[in-house]
């Protein structure tokens, strides 16, 4: 499978809107892409093709130029929080052409600059750079940290997250964990949660999962995988499967 196979983004704005309609109307991006590549009926391989080393897939990339496009449109909004959710508008389109929006959203940039205005936010350097290249730039910075700095760095997140007692673990052999720690509900309830961190550009597989889950069996509530890289279809999957403690995929 080659990159050509992935559908290009205007060919994603109206999956978008249909499986933002399936999902109640407003999703997390970890909830839509997936969705969009049921309804497309996406193979897996075609939908885990890598985007480059960014540790997001072709499929996520070309999503978010989507979502860009149809939040210019008026068709889809999102929040501070990174929920994107229909708008009155997307509501009432049954379907659309994502290529006659394109042209739209294009020619109103146009007019923009002739005018004086400021292009739309996210579209003015569309042909050189991505929508969320911050992204990228601070993901070139954690894969190329240490790996024992990346794991402090983990630990940090947990912390600042409400984690308390948080160790990096320095054992081999111990199944992929590096490190555990505890959280407390509203000062009653404790559970706790082993973590494993993976400095990683690639994405990670099933096995991983079933792996880590074997290695917490009977030594903690919860376990969580913190990584640079990206996770299957399959490996999110793995880490919900029913009759089996649920992971965290970070």
């Amino acid at each position: 499978m080659k990159k050509k196979d992935v559908p290009q983004f205007d060919d994603l704005m109206d999956p978008t809107l249909q499986a933002l309609r399936r999902l109640g109307g407003s999703a997390s991006i970890e909830e839509l892409v997936p969705q969009i590549a049921a309804l497309l009926s996406l193979p897996s391989e075609v939908a885990e093709i890598p985007h480059g080393t960014t540790g997001r897939t072709e499929l996520e990339y070309r999503a978010a130029w989507a979502r860009t496009y149809l939040k210019n449109a008026g068709f889809i909004e999102n929040s501070d929080r990174g929920i994107w959710a229909l708008t009155p508008k997307g509501r009432q389109a049954e379907s659309i052409d994502g290529r006659q929006i394109a042209r739209d959203v294009a020619r109103q940039q146009r007019e923009e600059r002739l005018v004086g205005g400021e292009p739309s936010e996210g579209l003015a350097k569309q042909d050189t750079e991505p929508a969320t290249t911050w992204q990228d730039r601070l993901l070139a910075l954690l894969q190329g940290m240490d790996p024992s700095a990346f794991e402090r760095l983990c630990q940090r997140i947990l912390r600042e997250s409400g984690f308390i007692e948080v160790e990096v673990t320095k054992r081999s052999g111990d199944g992929g964990i590096d490190g555990y720690g505890t959280i407390r509900l509203g000062g009653l309830i404790s559970f706790n949660v082993l973590f494993q961190s993976k400095r990683y550009k690639g994405n990670i597989g099933p096995d991983v999962v079933r792996d880590f889950r074997g290695a917490m069996v009977g030594r903690a509530d919860k376990g969580v995988i913190i990584t640079t890289g990206s996770f299957t279809l399959e490996a999110r999957r793995e880490a919900t499967r029913d009759g089996a403690p649920p992971l965290d995929l970070i």
